[in-house]
């Protein structure tokens, strides 16, 4: 049965609409819909905004997750250069797509991928992403089913022109191609750090997995013990009951926070750590984008020397066939400087968008470990708290 969608988590806009232009999105409201493998989440995307092209200062869609990859490829197709945020990877566990904190991490995620395009002072401007944000849910159907550009064929990825620029190096490696790699100290040196943070994001991310479940562990194994040890105060004199019993209810208690800041962690720290693994994967799906448009530039720029050869020679013996090399050779040429403003542009985005990525990386990395930081300390403080309130009595026990 689907479930009643409340009208709470309305996020108040930052600013007054008589402010500076603002555009705030919510991802609310996550709801199941439908049975079996036909069955999905539906979300509540709120929007807020004072821009003169949206339809009003309020609006209220209902968006699923093909939804979001539908803007994410679209954005990627037009913006080229242009660090898109990632999406979310979906659960190829069954069992685990409609869990609660499934549910939950994935409607924390794509709040942050939709908030991260309505904040970029590019994208916020697109069609795709008003489109998105007030169409209807049948306007949404029809523009899916008419998907185009690079993900049509298959299931959308953003690393896939990065694996095809992969497998160009491995043909490189075969002897099949002649590499046609761009010489640049600046870009090597973003390609080697790119792949830097990768690794080490990726191994900060699998410890973080680790902290979160230790915490679980040991939080059932709290709760397992606590029950035991009720079990034992039950069966024993009173004094000696009484601190088993505490000792138990003690330890039921800690079990729960355990559990609790093992979700915080899971939600503050790991999950932006693999969020920025993600980023890490589309900052690559555009390096690959760039170095298409500088394969394409090169061959076009080659085969212009050729065909400009060609003509001479054709002047040279007076061919009938000048004219329509003439032609030829312009249209070229005009494909060839195309591609050459088509390069400019991504390597242009790309050198801004490096430094915008560090700084957004510097500010959410820092919370993330700031709010680390902060659970440990609170996590700690409570243990030692409920075990040094139970030293009294546990100290009378063994004096008896």
């Amino acid at each position: 049965m689907e479930q009643q969608r409340s009208v709470s988590g309305l996020s108040q806009s930052p600013r007054s609409p008589s402010s500076q232009p603002y555009l705030s999105v919510s991802v609310t409201d996550p709801v199941k819909l439908g049975n079996g493998v036909q069955a999905y989440i539906s979300y509540r995307v709120i929007t807020k905004t004072n821009f003169p092209d949206y339809q009003g200062p309020e609006k209220i869609v209902i968006r699923r997750y093909s939804d979001f990859i539908w803007l994410r490829d679209r954005l990627f197709d037009k913006y080229k250069g242009i660090f898109i945020p990632p999406l979310p990877e979906k659960s190829a566990v069954e069992k685990f797509r409609f869990s609660a904190e499934f549910i939950e991490m994935r409607r924390q995620a794509l709040d942050v991928f939709v908030n991260r395009i309505a904040s970029h002072n590019l994208l916020q401007q697109s069609e795709d992403l008003r489109t998105f944000l007030q169409a209807d849910e049948e306007t949404m159907e029809r523009l899916r089913s008419y998907e185009t550009g690079i993900f049509k064929k298959k299931p959308a990825d953003l690393m896939q022109i990065f694996k095809d620029v992969q497998s160009k190096v491995s043909d490189v490696v075969l002897g099949k191609e002649k590499p046609v790699e761009e010489s640049n100290p600046e870009y090597e040196k973003l390609k080697h750090y790119v792949f830097e943070l990768e690794n080490h994001l990726a191994e900060a991310q699998k410890h973080a997995y680790r902290l979160v479940k230790r915490h679980r562990e040991l939080g059932q194994s709290l709760s397992d013990f606590g029950k035991a040890a009720k079990l034992l105060g039950a069966c024993e004199g009173q004094a000696l009951g009484k601190a088993f019993s505490d000792l138990g209810a003690k330890s039921e208690a800690l079990s729960i926070k355990l559990q609790k800041e093992a979700h915080q962690l899971l939600m503050s720290f790991e999950e932006p750590l693999k969020d920025y693994v993600r980023a890490v994967q589309s900052i690559k799906a555009t390096i690959g984008e760039r170095a298409n448009a500088f394969r394409q530039q090169c061959e076009l720029a080659e085969t212009m020397k050729l065909k400009e050869i060609n003509l001479d020679k054709l002047m040279l013996t007076r061919s009938d066939r000048v004219g329509e090399a003439e032609h030829e050779y312009k249209e070229l040429k005009a494909a060839s400087e195309e591609a050459t403003r088509r390069f400019e542009t991504i390597v242009r985005q790309m050198n801004e968008e490096i430094v915008r990525f560090q700084e957004q990386k510097t500010q959410d990395m820092g919370i993330a470990f700031h709010e680390f930081a902060k659970g440990q300390a609170r996590l700690a403080n409570n243990v030692a708290d409920a075990w040094r309130s139970l030293l009294p009595k546990l100290e009378a026990c063994s004096s008896a």
